[in-house]
């Protein structure tokens, strides 16, 4: 490449010393192989759009001496509607009151058609956690969640109670080779799946900016309540996966789209915020319109963040499983950070969004975690329509993280944990047990949305060490 001149970069607005300066060097670096042109483009696209770029290593540099100038927004302003539209609420009794108020203003949206909450709901950003909300022609991007595609996934093995008595070391040892957890790094072993070459990647610039991250993060878990977990999975008879009864080993986990999904979130919401002006209560629910340029970027980056958070999971069951010899014999997943488009029995189509609920169609399969030593549940949706056809997510948080950081010490959390017989590597007070609700009152909260039909019990729990 034959060297940037100064008056190059003034033509496309690069005016201040300082950011010439910052350009011709670090092009000079990262760049000394690409076509001029080429380069010359993306000066344009960043100096245009510094905030697709914020996130990018290199480049982000460069986008951060735009980022503070002020960018022109067309906005609507919009009203609340003083009576909301039809709600249904789960296990009331074990739902908090902050929860409660933040989805009756969720419903008071003009854009919602219907909404619930589940059993195991609690305050959250914008939506409550376990709140369910089903719009007309939009996306609310904190009515998915921050953590976008945020989902479980569950392996039965052919193996039982023995295999894990006889080779719990092994196990345990493997748990802590191939996973990794923690906001920032990966695995120390190189990646490989079909999502990274995914053509989305290049359709816009946050997407191209944020392959590296996503490559560099795949098969990695986040911190908070994600977890692994080998244990023991006792199957119902007629179940769904026409297996037999019995107790299978299997591996669970939980985690979401890592650093992919946070930054997509962060970005589109603030386009939300900037376009779609609320009064203060509401304003984390502002919405993109699906038809807009902004709505179908959204969607098309939140359905590929829900891609890669599958693929992580696929990695690290696939992982595990060679290096314990293992042979899979089904895995269920699902998604509860996310939003789909769907035909309500009234034939409206809109668009469902389940911020910490699991998908719950009829003959739908899901798993509702406990908590590191209570069981989680494998689950078929009863396709009831008054819940928007979801089920809980989980225990649902009893303790706000500081409350529980007050209330645990690390020495009676390690009393609890092996008093349950499991193995804790990792983890944190935040996560204790009693920071959760009882999962059998939430699982009895909601007999009409789901059938059970198995209980996973956790042996080796692998989590953050916060």
């Amino acid at each position: 490449m034959s060297g940037l001149k100064t008056k190059e970069l003034s033509k496309i607005g690069y005016t201040d010393d300082r950011a010439r300066s910052l350009v011709i060097n670090i092009m000079a670096r990262h760049f000394k192989h690409h076509d001029k042109a080429a380069i010359i483009q993306l000066l344009t696209d960043i100096r245009a759009r510094p905030a697709d770029f914020l996130h990018d290593e290199v480049l982000g540099k460069i986008a951060a001496v735009f980022a503070d100038q002020p960018e022109e927004r067309h906005f609507q302003s919009f009203d609340l509607l003083e009576a909301g539209g039809q709600l249904k609420i789960y296990g009331s009794k074990e739902i908090e009151q902050a929860a409660r108020q933040q989805m009756e203003v969720a419903m008071s949206l003009p854009v919602t058609v219907q909404g619930a909450l589940m059993p195991d709901a609690h305050m959250g950003y914008g939506l409550p956690v376990g709140g369910v909300l089903a719009t007309e022609q939009a996306v609310i991007p904190y009515a998915v969640g921050v953590d976008i595609g945020c989902r479980m996934a569950l392996t039965l093995f052919d193996e039982g109670e023995s295999f894990l008595k006889r080779y719990r070391y092994q196990l345990e040892m493997a748990i802590k080779a191939y996973t990794h957890f923690g906001m920032e790094g990966g695995l120390e072993f190189r990646q490989e799946h079909p999502v990274l070459d995914r053509p989305e990647f290049h359709d816009t610039p946050l997407l191209k900016s944020l392959h590296g991250k996503a490559v560099r993060q795949l098969g990695s878990s986040g911190s908070g309540n994600h977890f692994v977990e080998f244990g023991l999975l006792t199957l119902e008879e007629d179940n769904s996966l026409s297996l037999p009864p019995k107790r299978y080993l299997a591996l669970l986990s939980h985690s979401g789209s890592r650093g992919l999904g946070a930054a997509i979130a962060q970005h589109y919401t603030k386009i939300a915020t900037d376009t779609c002006k609320l009064p203060r209560s509401a304003q984390q629910l502002a919405w993109l319109d699906m038809n807009s340029e902004a709505g179908q970027e959204y969607w098309l980056s939140m359905n590929l963040a829900g891609d890669y958070a599958r693929a992580c999971h696929q990695q690290i069951h696939r992982h595990l499983a060679k290096a314990a010899g293992l042979k899979s014999l089904a895995t269920i997943e699902n998604h509860h950070n996310f939003a789909w488009e769907e035909t309500l029995t009234d034939k409206r189509k809109v668009v469902i969004h389940r911020k910490g609920a699991t998908p719950a169609h009829a003959g739908e399969l899901g798993i509702i975690p406990g908590s590191m030593t209570t069981p989680a549940y494998l689950v078929r949706g009863k396709g009831a329509e008054e819940s928007l056809y979801s089920a809980a997510h989980g225990a649902g948080r009893a303790m706000s993280r500081s409350k529980a950081r007050e209330k645990m010490t690390v020495s009676a959390l390690k009393k609890i944990v092996a008093g349950a017989g499991v193995t804790l590597i990792g983890g944190s007070v935040e996560e204790n047990p009693l920071a959760y609700k009882d999962i059998d009152r939430v699982m009895d909260a909601q007999r009409e949305l789901v059938q059970v039909e198995g209980r996973f019990m956790p042996a080796i729990v692998r989590m953050n060490n916060e």
